[in-house]
């Protein structure tokens, strides 16, 4: 690993440059508090495991989906530690890349960059691929570019309308899941043994239902990467990813357990709409329906988030030269980086038209633990004075996200692994050759 920059004492206190950055004018314009950077954070997590990863998962560890919950959370929560204290000091549009560039090296960092890009314009077609599965499956495909295409022109106006409509969504997704916990528990016969004991299963089966749920967890990364619109961001970026963080935590195990407690790890396993499944099962059958628009309406706001945090960070990397530079405009009037949300916005169609939701979970999540994995990676090298949390998460949290990563389906980890260091030897390329 590329050794780290030499950073003066006064910039490694946060008194110094950092503290002067953190207060200098935006490229963008700064307008999220700390409630806007949660609601920002849940609108991109909240949703997308419940809706599409709890199944899968279920099928990886049967009951012990609830453990692989658990090591997700904590992976998430030691990556969410190191995200926090280093978007305090670089409050940048970029996250991780902009984090490997200035504490490891211009390689780590495009490695960080490149996967959040190419993993979140995959998680972008996942969750397009949903929402018209779930609104109208007769015509999945095309309402879901009809989505990315009304997503990106509301991004493109500004942030202030991204925030405004993920407050929205976040409320009516969840009302809908309070429901689906009161039909879970009221409606069918919670049953302890779908609980305990654990059914038998291999740690690699648990680590890949983590790796599955992590899909879920990523989300907090919008507020980092959304650092050059968020005010305050020294003080706003460590409160709000913790809470966004807990907050989903503590959602998804209420939601997760429920739908165990009713129908048992082996009809999640076995149903494409599991928690729906799980309603029409019991009394409250007629209720169903609200699984279907709450999916919906979580599949678009999960969409929003991840159009905004991959633009920005397309339009960081374009800034520094390691994607083409037009794509560092910034709009006259809305302050957005428009090219990139226009450029990330057309990519994401092309994928919709090809990829399938199944083929996109497993990939986006391999390529985004790299990225978490250069975050950590780059906060072992904070001060005692610049870390906020204690130093053993770091390493915790890189080698967790190294075994989860790991443990994905084999293509997962194939077909992220050839992306990933087809997009390093093109940047050793144009740095050899520049």
């Amino acid at each position: 690993m590329a050794s780290c920059p030499a950073v003066s004492s006064t910039d490694r206190s946060g008194t110094g440059q950092d503290a002067g950055r953190a207060a200098a004018p935006s490229r963008l314009a700064r307008k999220l508090g700390t409630i806007d950077a949660i609601s920002v954070g849940l609108g991109a997590m909240i949703g997308a495991g419940v809706f599409s990863a709890i199944g899968p998962a279920a099928r990886a560890a049967g009951n012990a989906i609830v453990v692989g919950l658990l090591i997700a959370g904590l992976v998430a929560y030691c990556n969410a530690t190191s995200t926090a204290a280093l978007a305090a000091l670089y409050p940048e549009s970029g996250g991780a890349y902009v984090y490997g560039r200035k504490r490891l090296g211009a390689l780590w960092g495009f490695l960080a960059g490149w996967g959040f890009v190419v993993g979140k314009l995959a998680s972008c077609a996942a969750m397009a691929l949903t929402f018209g599965h779930y609104a109208f499956p007769g015509r999945a495909r095309p309402l879901a570019m009809a989505a990315v295409v009304a997503l990106t022109a509301v991004n493109v106006r500004g942030i202030g309308k991204t925030v405004g409509a993920t407050k929205l969504i976040v409320a009516l997704v969840l009302g809908a899941l309070g429901i689906c916990v009161f039909a879970a528990l009221a409606g069918g016969a919670p049953r302890l043994d779908h609980l305990w004991p654990l059914e038998p299963v291999g740690p690699r089966g648990v680590l890949q239902a983590a790796g599955l749920l992590f899909f879920a967890f990523a989300g907090y990364a919008r507020i980092a990467t959304l650092g050059e619109e968020v005010i305050d961001p020294a003080r706003t970026i460590p409160r709000a990813i913790p809470a966004a963080l807990a907050l989903a935590l503590v959602i998804y195990a209420v939601v997760t357990v429920s739908a165990l407690a009713a129908a048992g790890s082996g009809a999640l396993a076995a149903s494409p709409a599991p928690l729906a499944d799980v309603i029409r099962a019991g009394r409250f059958a007629s209720l169903a329906p609200v699984v279907r628009v709450g999916a919906t309406v979580a599949s678009l706001g999960v969409l929003l988030s991840l159009i905004a945090g991959v633009s920005r960070t397309m339009f960081a990397m374009a800034a520094t030269g390691d994607l083409p530079r037009p794509l560092a405009a910034v709009h006259p009037t809305y302050r957005t980086p428009h090219r990139a949300e226009l450029a990330g916005g057309a990519i994401i169609l092309l994928l919709v038209a090809f990829l399938d939701v199944g083929q996109a979970i497993g990939f986006s999540s391999f390529a985004v633990l790299v990225y978490y994995a250069v975050a950590n990676a780059s906060a072992l090298t904070l001060s005692a004075q610049e870390r906020r949390w204690p130093r053993p998460l770091a390493p915790l949290g890189l080698v967790g996200c190294a075994l989860v990563a790991v443990s994905l389906p084999a293509t997962a980890v194939v077909g992220g692994a050839i992306v990933l260091a087809t997009g390093v030897a093109a940047f050793a390329t144009r740095r050899r050759f520049s």
